[in-house]
């Protein structure tokens, strides 16, 4: 197809996804950015978020990722990622959970810890279609 491109996800255990997409979607350090086929070469951290590809055969693909890096060059994207997931893997009780201890720290100190696991919980939760409030 005229207007995709190949991309990849991978961590340092696994490839996630792979194939052509028509745009892919996530959030680095500059806010949110869409890469579509001819983008300008790139090299930008990427920060929590949902991953949202738009596949070249129509459908769409999303992640879970957690912190990595993300590199257009010629016609492909790669994001690298420490950490991704997909929807089957997110496991909503553990991530409430998660929320709820980061939510409790925060109340009683500024921990970079603490915000970090808070992000990840409301990146796991966005993705599993489940609102960030606890029970």
């Amino acid at each position: 197809m005229a207007n995709s491109f190949p991309y990849s996800l991978v961590t340092p255990e696994r490839t996630l996804l792979k194939g052509d997409a028509t745009m892919l979607i996530l959030r680095t350090g500059g806010g949110d950015i869409a890469f579509m086929a001819g983008h300008a070469p790139f090299i930008g951290n990427i920060e929590p978020c949902v991953l949202t590809i738009h596949l070249a055969d129509g459908g769409v693909a999303r992640a879970a990722v957690h912190a990595g890096f993300v590199h257009v060059a010629g016609s492909v994207v790669r994001v690298l990622a420490d950490i991704a997931e997909l929807p089957d893997e997110i496991d909503v009780e553990r991530a409430r959970h998660a929320l709820a201890r980061a939510e409790e720290k925060l109340i009683h100190s500024n921990d970079a810890s603490a915000e970090a696991a808070l992000r990840r919980a409301h990146t796991r939760l966005e993705l599993a279609g489940v609102r960030d409030s606890v029970k």
